[in-house]
């Protein structure tokens, strides 16, 4: 491999795009190759088409490993790639275990493992895993400072080992992007209702449930979901079940994203927990108004009354009672939105990541 820098593997053991694989983009398209050389490690998962895309646009070198052969596959993968150090992105606690394991019998010389969310986990044997795996990671990055808490209370020697690197965007794509004839093919019926959009995977942490609840208490709005996950059919049939199928439209996985939020009124994420939601990074971005639910790590993104509003986590009035104030008040939603993009710029942006990031390499590997 003839490449600039030195190697750096990236690798993901997930099977479906989401906020954890956008982060990686996000990364890989903005790391100095000039010091880094980054290597996408991933399995045969036809879920992440985009992500091996998309790393391959940015001209990112790109390796698969089959899943069948557990962490001797990686390893092998490991012997002739040779890294100075082996990142791997995790959307639960013990995501990537077999590959820090892998990179640690390598002897790999700095092992970096960036946490995106931190679910609680109840089993004794899996707790004590998970502290077993920590004990293989040279460095954690925490997404959000309450991430950074939980890890230094599960890992061991977490302490001394654990930097926060906040979640970023690449900025241009967002704040360059029009609507064209987008809006007009979302809004369907041709009412001109003002458009609604959230932009999540459909499983439970979204609480997406509490977003149909809210829309049947705001009529005069479409509600726009892009995203895909187990929960799609369910939460369909919830929406004809509170009688709004024709103003909640499930757009299924997009790769649009700029362009939609370009084409909408106003971003709504309902979740439940979070890291530190990509998304809704992305909303702020594109100079959307933004409503979210005041949970942990969100509220470091947006300031409530400031950059956004937040509501309380599984309240559907407090949520409908939101979006309809944002919509009768288009200066609160522009006065809310421009604050947000700036703050955005001056703490969000991909740049911030990767020049974080690259730090925490060049401390591990003593060429700072």
């Amino acid at each position: 491999m003839s490449r600039k820098g030195l190697t750096v593997v990236h690798y993901t053991d997930a099977s479906a795009f989401g906020g954890a694989e956008q982060m990686i983009v996000n990364l890989l398209s903005a790391v100095d190759r000039t010091r880094w050389s980054p290597v996408l490690l991933h399995h045969e998962e036809s879920g992440l088409g985009e992500l091996i895309d998309r790393a391959r646009g940015s001209a990112i070198v790109t390796a698969e490993v089959s899943r069948r052969s557990g962490w001797r596959g990686i390893w092998k993968f490991l012997r002739t790639a040779r890294p100075a150090v082996f990142h791997a992105h995790l959307n639960w606690p013990l995501a990537c275990s077999g590959g820090i394991l892998a990179a640690a019998l390598g002897r790999t010389p700095a092992i970096v493992a960036t946490q995106q969310l931190f679910a609680p986990i109840n089993s004794r044997r899996r707790r004590l895993r998970q502290k077993l795996v920590s004990a293989m990671v040279d460095r954690y990055i925490a997404v959000s400072e309450d991430m950074a808490a939980r890890l230094r209370e599960a890992c061991l020697f977490g302490r001394a080992k654990v930097s926060v690197v906040r979640n970023g965007v690449a900025l241009a794509p967002f704040e360059t992007a029009v609507p064209g004839s987008l809006r007009a093919s979302l809004s369907k019926d041709g009412k001109g209702r003002p458009i609604v959009l959230t932009l999540a995977r459909l499983a439970p942490q979204k609480g997406i449930e509490h977003l149909i609840d809210a829309a049947a208490s705001v009529p005069d709005a479409l509600f726009v979901v892009a995203g895909d996950g187990p929960d799609r059919a369910a939460l369909e049939a919830k929406a004809v079940a509170r009688g709004v199928a024709d103003r909640v439209r499930f757009l299924g996985h997009r790769r649009d994203a700029p362009a939609l939020l370009a084409s909408c009124d106003l971003f709504v994420l309902p979740s439940l927990y979070e890291g530190l939601p990509v998304s809704l990074l992305e909303a702020m971005a594109s100079g959307r108004p933004v409503i979210a639910t005041r949970i942990a790590g969100t509220d470091e993104a947006v300031e409530n009354e400031v950059t956004g509003l937040l509501v309380a986590p599984g309240d559907p009035e407090a949520l409908a009672g939101a979006i309809r104030r944002l919509l009768a008040d288009p200066d609160l939603a522009r006065s809310l939105s421009a604050r947000a993009r700036c703050r955005v710029r001056a703490g969000f942006s991909s740049e911030i990541v990767a020049k974080r990031t690259m730090a925490i390499y060049e401390e591990l590997v003593g060429c700072a």
